[in-house]
Parts: structure tokens; sequence; C-alpha cells
């Protein structure tokens, strides 16, 4: 049986869907003002791995994953640019999701934008306030009185009087108390029109905690089964989210937190606040990405190599970012490419009473243990070449794909270049400038091919030589076809 921890209980549990085989799931998703950086892959990845196991398992999911189109960071943006909000949300919107198709990530069933639930917010604003956990302030906004809600706290495990404001803007004064949280911010006349919405408490938009309970209850219902997000959210905003619906409605928000852990640069973790950031499309992409279009041409070795470096390390552990940590996951990468390169798998399913197969199904059963999981399938590569194994290869690129990886042509694969390895990394990262491509070495390939022919068997070598010293490794198949690979 699956167990996942449970942030809310700080235990292992069995997981039960609330409903038999089906699991509603709500993740946390991207504020769109700028481009996704590498601690937010870790999270798309994260619970891509996640609902692929669930739904490997048998199991039915409905996921959502929201975005977040109104929001302060976003309004700054579109006063700095002269654009309209719509305009800055649709563009890196855009830019997200060529993220997600470079990494491998599967689109969500459901990604609503928080601009299309101000009214479910506003109904949950009106009950919060005939409970006596909302009120209105002097300065227009409504906030949400924390104190008024006994079991503030319980997901962050943190005494009432220990915390501090959540909310990303700085505490007003026109709040009852420094732990309250803003549910509506009323219209300020300086803000752009495209930012304020009507209500009964006036011209406004909302804050950013009630966008999730909105959403989440309106399209899934009560409680959720998992409901996840990144290691910054346990708290304010899952707390927050906790106390709005569980005090709006009574009864559990969600079953099962989840939280992945943070993506670490040295001892910070990394975020836009610190500039200690490096975005995904500049860890991945093909030559530079322009900077004013949201597509991007993607490195193909290169992308796979970060959805790699993601899923060895266990989701709920901090993991850190360097360049030799990239060098070391594209190296055990190719290792695993190597293994299809050699033996053709034989396109076979999962055979799950194998024991490979049951290794990587028990280490996903324990809590997602991607790095469990890829252990069998390194055991499963060092068979394929032991023996030329076209089944050991099959099951290896089959339980693969349950993680979204080896899924490449493996000629092709080997055939991209790399930033990612000790040689590109002594020359910072970049690759060779002398680097042939793919129409040059099939030309040197050609005319090996004819000196071969004409018995010239000196400048074959010469060529294959002359092709080790690029990099390049070839291997002769029968039939007089030559394969090629960057070493």
């Amino acid at each position: 049986m699956l167990h996942i921890y449970n942030t809310l209980s700080r235990t292992k549990e069995p997981f039960k869907p609330a409903q038999p085989g089906q699991v509603r799931m709500y993740v946390c998703g991207m504020t769109v003002y700028d481009y996704c950086h590498l601690g937010h892959a870790r999270m798309l990845v994260a619970f891509d791995v996640v609902q692929r196991w669930l739904r490997a398992s048998g199991l039915t999911v409905d996921y959502v994953r929201n975005i977040t189109d109104i929001d302060d960071k976003i309004i700054r943006r579109a006063v700095e640019t002269g654009r309209r909000i719509g305009e800055v949300t649709e563009y890196y919107i855009a830019a997200m999701h060529a993220d997600e198709r470079a990494l491998g990530v599967q689109s969500p069933d459901r990604e609503p934008r928080a601009t299309q639930y101000v009214g479910d917010m506003l109904d949950i604003i009106g009950k919060l306030e005939q409970n006596g956990l909302a009120y209105r302030a002097d300065d227009g906004d409504v906030n949400y009185a924390v104190r008024g809600f006994a079991g503030y706290g319980k997901l962050s495990g943190k005494a009432l009087d220990d915390l501090r404001a959540g909310e990303r803007v700085a505490v007003g004064s026109a709040k009852r108390d420094p732990l309250d949280f803003v549910l509506w911010k009323a219209a300020k006349p300086d803000e752009p029109e495209d930012t304020k919405w009507p209500s009964p408490y006036g011209l406004g938009r909302p804050g950013w905690h009630i966008e999730c309970s909105a959403m989440s209850k309106a399209l899934l219902g009560l409680p959720l089964d998992i409901h996840g997000g990144g290691p910054d959210l346990k708290f304010p905003h899952h707390e927050n989210e906790i106390a709005q619906t569980e005090g709006a409605f009574g009864g559990t928000l969600a079953n099962i937190w989840m939280h992945c852990g943070p993506l670490m640069v040295d001892s910070d973790k990394m975020s836009k606040s610190l500039g200690n950031f490096r975005t995904i499309r500049q860890t991945i992409a093909q030559g530079e990405a322009a900077a004013d279009q949201a597509d991007y041409a993607v490195n193909p070795r290169e992308a796979e190599m970060l959805r790699f470096f993601i899923v060895r390390n266990h989701y709920r552990s901090p993991q850190n970012y360097a360049p030799d940590n990239l060098v070391d996951a594209q190296n055990a990468l190719d290792r695993l490419y190597q293994a299809l390169l050699n033996v053709v798998p034989d396109g076979s399913p999962v055979d799950w009473n194998s024991a490979q197969a049951q290794a990587f199904k028990a280490a996903m059963d324990d809590d997602f243990n991607t790095s469990g999981a890829l252990a069998a399938l390194f055991e499963l590569a060092s068979d394929a070449n032991r023996t030329r194994s076209a089944q050991a290869a099959g099951q290896l690129k089959a339980l693969a794909a349950v993680l979204g990886l080896l899924q490449q042509d493996p000629a092709s694969y080997f055939q991209c270049t790399t930033r990612y390895s000790a040689a590109s990394l002594a020359q910072g990262g970049a690759t060779a400038s002398n680097e042939l491509d793919a129409g040059q070495i099939d030309a040197l390939i050609a005319a090996r091919a004819a000196a071969k022919q004409a018995r010239d068997y000196a400048e074959a070598d010469r060529i294959r030589a002359q092709l080790r010293e690029a990099g390049i490794e070839l291997d002769d198949k029968p039939g007089g076809i030559t394969q090629w690979r960057r070493a």
C-alpha cells in the first residue's frame, strides 16, 4: 500500500482516498510575473511524479494546479513595463508552459486562474464575516481574525503567539491583531483599473491566500485527498488556507498535506528575493533563449538531465544546486541511455512480477522514494549491458517512463551537445567553440567509409582519431552502419 508523509500529522500514513479509487489533488502553482527558476522546476517535477505514480497505481486522478494571475508583484511588473495585467500574465503563463514541456511535466487536468474565481472568493469572505472570522478595517480592507480560529498553527506546528503576520505586504495599522491577514484589498487610486473588481466592500482585489480556498472548493469539493506545494507555502499560505476554508465550511480542507523540499544554493534557499536563482531556460536552452520570447529552443539532453537531477533526490529532502551536481546527473543519465544504445529494448510493458519492478514499486509506495526507484533502473541497465537482454532493456525503458525518463531515441540523445560535462565545466559551462556540428560529423563518417572501401585504412583511422579528438565516439554496426555519439 502507498504511504505518504503528511505534513499535518508529521508521519507517514497509508493513503486512502475519500472515494475509493479516485484522487482529488490540488497543488499551488505559479505566480506568473517572471520566468520559472530551478526551485520552481523542483516543485513542478515533484508533483508530476506524484500524479504519474498515482495513475500508474491504477487510481483515477483529478489533478488541479492553479495559476495566480493577480498579485502585487504582477501589478508592479505591469506598471514597470507599461503593459496591461493580462498581457503580463499571458506572456509568463506561455513561458511556464514552455518550461513544463521541456521538462516532460504533464499538464494538470485543470489549471484554474485566480481571476476566474473572484466571485467564489467573495462568497467565502461573506461566510467568514457571518461566522465572526472576518472584519472590515478602517482602511477598507477585509481581514481574517486569526485568533478567532482555534486550529490556527496546526500545520506549521507553531504556537499562535510565536507567529508573525504572513501576507505579502507589510502589516497595516488598521488590523486588530498583527497576525490577521488580508482577505480583500481595497483599491487604491494609483493602481491600474484592470486590478479592481466590484464587491460588497467596494472596488478592490482578493488577497493572495483566499484564491486557493475558493478554487479547491469549487473544483474538487471537500475534503481534498492531497494538497501540495513548495516548501515556503506551509506557512503562511497553507496555514491561512486551512483557516479560511475550515472557518467558512467546517470539516477538513485536506486529508494529506505534501510539501517538497527546498532547492539550496550553498546554505540559502534558491529564490528571486535573494537573487541567487537560475531560471529553467538559462539551464536547458539550446543557445541563448531570446529574452522577448515565451517559447524557446530546448536542448533535450540537458532538459532530461535537469529532470533526472530533480528526480534522483527524495522530494522532501533539501537538494543542493551546483554545476558539479548537474555534471554528475548528466553522467548518470548518460549511463542509463548507454544501456539502451547498446541493447535495443523489446518494447514490452512493465512486468510488475519481476524483482526490479517489485523493488521499484516498493520504493515508490514508500512516500514516492524516487532515489530507490532509480536504483532499480540502474540494476536493469547493468543486466542489459551484461546479458545483452532486450527484455531487460525493455523493462528499463518501461519503468523509466513512469518517472518521465528515457523516452528519447538513444542515438539522437547522444548526438546532442551538453554543457554539463567535466570538460565543458572547465570552460565555464560552455561547449567548445570548434565543436563539430551534425553535418560535419556525417561528412567525416562518409569520408571514413569511403576510405575503408578503398582499403585506405590509415586514412580511415586518421578520421576516427580526428573525431575522437573532437569528442565524437563511433560505433560500427553490422551492415556497414556507423553510429556516433558525443562523449
